[in-house]
């Protein structure tokens, strides 16, 4: 195996670190999703979920984080294969950033089914 061609598992585990990193510094939209992230997290916490509503919940904060991080790269290729503006560039960025906004959406309905009754429950026993 030739190591210039195959990578080491560290250095593929760096680049993607400087992936993530990239993103994080780079795109509002997914540190405002980490922010959103935080506090259902935060919630979740204090209501106490169960172990499937906990997997549920990180699945689709991962998934719109994962959109989020694909809606960038795809952004990047598009910005280098067609760095002046043409209509299906504008499209391709459109599609891309509609698939994280449906995402974000399914995890609102998400979020609603799994912390909306057991906080309204809380709510009740305050008011």
């Amino acid at each position: 195996m030739n190591p210039l061609t195959h990578p080491s598992l560290l250095t593929s585990f760096r680049c993607a670190g400087r992936g993530l990193l990239d993103v994080f510094r780079t795109q509002r939209n997914f540190r405002i999703h980490l922010v959103i992230a935080a506090l259902a997290l935060l919630l979740a916490a204090w209501l106490r979920l169960q172990r499937q509503e906990w997997a549920s919940l990180i699945l689709v904060i991962g998934t719109v984080l994962s959109a989020e991080v694909f809606n960038t790269s795809a952004e990047v290729l598009v910005d280098l294969a067609s760095p002046e503006y043409h209509p299906l560039a504008k499209r391709a960025k459109d599609v891309a950033a509609g698939a994280v906004l449906l995402a974000a959406i399914i995890a609102v309905i998400v979020g609603l089914l799994l912390l909306g009754p057991p906080l309204w429950a809380r709510l009740a026993l305050l008011f």
